[in-house]
């Protein structure tokens, strides 16, 4: 059983209602089918796993022509299904659904680890994730080869902008390591002089945010002149327009909301025909 599989029935709860009026309407029970989910754009499959697991659970069979991770194009076939017609055409949307959705996250990741590779960097998300489907979206990135980040608020110490408007950088991170001494700790700045504070008070992870390409420049040459043992992350605005900007500075990681907030989805299509 897939260990998201209560998630995925809700998906499917919030879509069907009572039932599927139309279908129950105008076919019989005993129709049996033959369907494939056809891509209809180029890019990266996502979401193939958690598809298979819904249908199958419905006594459909499925065959994955194409498994996570795989490059697809327009035309290519990624699953074909058999079974019950009604069940077919009740799971058809929430299924197009999630394997679209999941495939433009993991399609624009690719595309920016692609991009970050050439010079060591990594790609990661953040937590900019629709309220209940956070699971699949970190899973797609993980898939297009990039970093899920935080998953949850207790996965890792971040002090944040809003953190440090009532408590100085300083205290804030000797508090942070004095209360959770095995996990590193991480702030968020937003300017080089912050960034300086941050690491002389020991920050494990310096995230620069929305600084300039000069000033992030201006951090890194710190860090490698002094010695400093800071991982440091880029964030703010990333795109893939200015991903190469930021990646050529080398720093060890680039954090972008852009892979969940507007990854377009990859279309496919559901193709159907009687048994």
């Amino acid at each position: 059983m897939h260990p998201r599989l209560a998630e995925l029935m809700r998906f499917l709860e919030e879509d069907l209602g009572y039932e599927d009026i139309t279908t129950s309407s105008v076919l019989p029970e005993d129709v049996k089918a033959l369907a494939e989910i056809v891509a209809k754009a180029q890019g990266v499959v996502a979401g193939v796993e958690e598809a298979k697991a819904l249908l199958e659970h419905f006594n459909l069979r499925c065959r994955a022509l194409k498994e996570d991770g795989e490059d697809i194009n327009p035309g290519d076939v990624i699953l074909e299904i058999e079974g019950s017609a009604r069940a077919i055409l009740m799971l058809e949307r929430v299924v197009l659904n999630l394997l679209m959705r999941m495939s433009g996250i993991a399609t624009a990741t690719r595309r920016m680890v692609a991009i970050a590779q050439r010079y060591g960097v990594k790609i990661a998300g953040t937590r900019k994730t629709t309220p209940g489907f956070r699971y699949f979206e970190k899973r797609a990135i993980a898939i297009g080869g990039g970093d899920m980040h935080r998953f949850r608020l207790d996965d890792a110490v971040l002090i944040k902008d809003n953190h440090l408007v009532l408590v100085d950088i300083g205290e804030a991170i000797r508090r942070a390591k004095q209360v959770n001494f095995t996990k590193k700790v991480e702030v968020e700045v937003g300017s080089v002089e912050e960034a300086k504070v941050a690491l002389e008070a020991g920050a494990d992870i310096v995230m620069l945010d929305n600084l300039s390409v000069e000033e992030v420049e201006h951090v890194l040459t710190l860090v490698e002149q002094r010695g400093y043992q800071a991982i440091i992350e880029v964030s703010g605005g990333i795109t893939p327009d200015n991903l190469e900007s930021y990646a050529k500075l080398r720093p060890h990681v680039i954090s972008t909301g852009y892979i969940t907030t507007r990854a377009e989805w990859l279309d496919m299509s559901l193709r159907l025909r009687k048994r």
